[in-house]
């Protein structure tokens, strides 16, 4: 069985727009994403870690651990052996509290988890995962409760996809751009509605299914 690491914050983690409460497994993109690769044939397990308000190299002032380059080797070397690690990262590096935070700025923060990712102690013999970087959707106004947290966001994450394709070709990274079959929610303009989540889970599915047939298979280790 082949394992992918999904990486991520909230929009991934599946929150519901303007609540605090969380869609099943198999209504976030990445329990739509494995239900797709094994619909045709694959032994595929999609780990999740996902962690609400998750920046890429930066703090959150108020609620520790959300700089996502703290700890990232050992969940590489936990989750080991991995056919591949997905990055979504970068809407939570625009909040109002980084104000000179841009798309460019997402990216270096995207390049600095893969450098991360490639140096993880993995036990010997076990492959260093190839990496898949996604771009989350473009935020519209936010609205409702995340709207002070993310007041100009909006226009502080332009750039972000343009950015992350130059991280992805310089580092030899794969590229998947979510704006070209999603969008941010209607009613928070920042997360994933429900219908959004499975399209980018089926979308994903294209991308990934070629990404493991290229890995091989790798049963772990015992």
């Amino acid at each position: 069985m082949q394992q992918v690491l999904v990486y991520a914050d909230s929009l991934t983690w599946g929150i519901i727009p303007d609540s605090r409460q969380r869609l099943p497994f198999d209504e976030r993109w990445p329990g739509a994403l494995e239900g797709k690769l094994s619909a045709s044939g694959r032994r595929v397990r999609v780990i999740e870690d996902c962690l609400n308000g998750r920046r890429t190299v930066w703090e959150d002032p108020f609620k520790p651990g959300r700089n996502g380059l703290q700890g990232l080797q050992q969940r590489i070397e936990i989750c080991s052996p991995l056919s591949l690690v997905i990055l979504m990262l970068g809407t939570n590096d625009v909040q109002y509290c980084h104000p000179y935070n841009d798309g460019w700025a997402a990216g270096q923060g995207i390049a600095a988890l893969v450098r991360e990712i490639r140096v993880a102690p993995i036990e010997p013999g076990m492959p260093v995962p190839p990496i898949l970087i996604v771009c989350p959707p473009r935020m519209s106004t936010p609205k409702g409760l995340i709207a002070e947290k993310f007041r100009g966001a909006e226009t502080r994450c332009e750039g972000m996809a343009e950015a992350y394709q130059e991280v992805a070709a310089a580092l030899g990274c794969h590229f998947f751009d979510a704006n070209t079959v999603i969008t941010a929610s209607k009613v928070d303009g920042v997360h994933l509605d429900p219908d959004q989540h499975l399209a980018l889970g089926a979308a994903l599915a294209g991308v990934v299914g070629p990404l493991l047939l290229t890995a091989g298979s790798q049963e772990p280790i015992t």
